[in-house]
């Protein structure tokens, strides 16, 4: 049979992965002795990689009298490109011991390989070699750079490799938007995706939903809308992997209403669990537990099976809701009609909604006896529920957990300082407030955010440098005016500062959601909705002073905390003050 047509063949086979024609085409060719030819062997090894056989393309390849380029190439793209990133990589160091030549397409295939393991010294390494080998003005080989750096966390590396290149594919572009919004730096994000409009990059799904991810991140719910028109305009509505991300994006700006109708569009096919489990996903963070059960079951009447996603959703709205029997039955139906193992994940769920609902010692009891160790988040959990419920004896063993996990997390401290306060035990006050100024523990601050026409403004406690701040200050007291009259009172208890009674006051006065709000009343057109993004927990003075102002304002006001989502509205909050 003529060489020329068995390689023929062979192409057709890794085309269309024909497994079973290419094995026949390999076995004519060992027969015909030309098995040995070098360009023979690369087809044969491409044509196996391309049918995912990748350990028969190896003994190939292993078996070759002389390699070329193509041949080390092929092996390492194909491990790389199959997940195997550890062979990949020996793979490599073998290629250097041979002293083979390499190319572009080898440097930017092993720098994926070092992505997917997140090995930042392999890539510096290929970093340096690329830059001697006048390698890291290739697009591709920046491209693979980028992504590896931003995977890696060294975002300033990234950033630079990016700026470097002349030459930036679409691709390029897309992996450094994609870094930013991985890496929470949403605000560059969107600076780099308004940059590449100007100069005409092509909007494709993946740059869209990079963006999308940003906008959710800051709440930034008018420039979410914005890319939504764009990618229905692009022809991209229709997409699953956009749709979920529209769906997460709506949800995560508070526009619960909004999400849903994206997820219930007609135009969307060939629906998968991703999709159900955003939508079930959205209702848990705004505690619409109901909702979310009920698209539970449609979910599993309409033929697909929950995940382990599916039931962290589930089981999170529970716990927000304070639901202990349904977070029993969806934690052991897991088990029971999914054959779903419980991970740490769901055991801290358990944790959550056994302690959120006072159910202390069950809390205690779930984290001593489950098949994991217990994490600073489960610990924090407790710690927190300990605080709600003046369990002073628990409180002080999920602290002791915490300042061993958790060293340099001053919040921990400060709760069971507060724990200690609600129980008037003055002497452990004093004694933990010691103890965090002695340690290097640090509290985060507490800083809110409000999107305004497009632009974010942010706020952190007592804020002086907001051009409006003057004007802020003067109508929040106007507000707190009004409240008064209402029998509004400052809840002091809800500030930890080692301060007098008046500073006191004067401190949660000007708490970051208090004066992100302001500005939004300020801001927004008479009875517009007020959307407060904030980093931290919702404190209870904050909350109260919510439920007041959406009555005074007669304006829905939606806080997404670290937690969840709270709707104010004619003086009561979605949550029912139990959060």
């Amino acid at each position: 049979m003529a060489a020329t047509y068995l390689q023929n063949l062979l192409q057709y086979c890794a085309r269309n992965s024909l497994i079973a024609e290419g094995k026949a085409c390999h076995a004519q060719i060992i027969r015909s002795a030309s098995w040995v030819d070098t360009l023979t062997s690369n087809m044969i090894i491409n044509m196996y990689c391309k049918c995912a056989l990748l350990d028969t393309a190896r003994k190939v390849f292993d078996k070759m009298p002389e390699r070329s380029l193509v041949s080390w190439n092929t092996v390492i793209g194909a491990y790389t490109q199959n997940g195997r990133s550890d062979e990949a990589l020996s793979l490599f160091v073998g290629m250097q011991r041979e002293e083979c030549p390499m190319s572009e397409f080898t440097v930017s295939s092993v720098l994926c390989a070092c992505a997917a393991k997140s090995a930042i010294f392999e890539c510096r390494q290929l970093h340096t070699f690329a830059v001697k080998n006048g390698m890291d003005s290739n697009v591709y080989v920046g491209t693979a750079l980028i992504d590896v750096y931003s995977k890696c966390g060294f975002m300033k590396e990234a950033s630079w490799v990016f700026e470097s290149l002349e030459e930036k594919s679409d691709v390029t572009w897309s992996s450094m938007m994609a870094g930013y919004a991985r890496n929470e730096l949403y605000e560059e994000a969107l600076r780099l995706y308004h940059r590449g409009q100007m100069v005409g990059i092509e909007q494709n799904k993946f740059t869209l939903s990079s963006i999308l991810s940003a906008c959710a991140g800051l709440g930034g719910l008018s420039e979410g809308n914005q890319v939504h028109a764009t990618l229905v305009k692009a022809g991209f509505g229709a997409s699953i992997f956009v749709a979920s991300s529209l769906i997460d994006m709506y949800a995560k700006c508070g526009a619960i209403k909004e999400a849903y109708t994206v997820f219930s569009d007609q135009e969307i096919r060939n629906r998968n669990v991703v999709l159900w489990n955003a939508m079930i996903s959205g209702f848990s963070r705004h505690g619409r537990c109901l909702e979310g059960m009920i698209l539970f079951e449609k979910m599993k009447q309409t033929g697909f099976s929950p995940n382990e996603v599916t039931y962290l959703s589930i089981l999170s709205a529970c716990g927000h809701m304070g639901l202990v029997e349904e977070g029993r039955k969806y934690f052991n139906l897991m088990v029971r009609e999914h054959n779903i193992t419980q991970s740490v994940l769901h055991y801290s769920c358990l944790v959550d909604i056994f302690g959120r609902a006072g159910f202390i010692q069950d809390a205690y009891d779930v984290i001593k006896t489950m098949p994991f160790e217990a994490t600073a988040s489960m610990w924090g959990s407790l710690l927190a529920s300990c605080r709600n419920f003046k369990n002073l004896e628990l409180a002080e063993v999920a602290a002791k957990h915490l300042f061993e996990l958790e060293p340099s997390n001053g919040g921990n401290h400060v709760l069971l300082s507060n724990i200690y306060a609600a129980n008037k035990n003055w002497e452990k006050v004093a004694e933990s407030r010691q103890l965090l100024k002695e340690s290097e523990a640090v509290k985060d601050r507490g800083k809110s955010w409000i999107e305004i026409k497009g632009k974010v403004h942010k706020f952190m406690v007592g804020e002086r440098e907001h051009p409006k701040i003057t004007e802020i200050y003067l109508k929040l007291d106007k507000l707190m005016e009004e409240m008064e009259r209402l029998d509004y009172k400052v809840e002091m208890e809800n500030d930890l500062h080692d301060v007098d009674e008046n500073n006191k006051v004067m401190l949660l006065r000007h708490h970051s959601e208090k004066l992100a709000f302001t500005f939004g009343v300020i801001s927004l057109p008479a009875g517009a909705p007020v959307r407060i993004m904030k980093n931290l927990r919702i404190c209870g003075d904050c909350h109260n002073f919510m439920k007041f102002a959406s009555t005074i304002t007669k304006r829905e006001i939606i806080v997404r905390d670290l937690n969840r989502f709270h709707h104010f509205s004619n003086g009561s909050c979605s949550c029912g003050d139990f959060w």
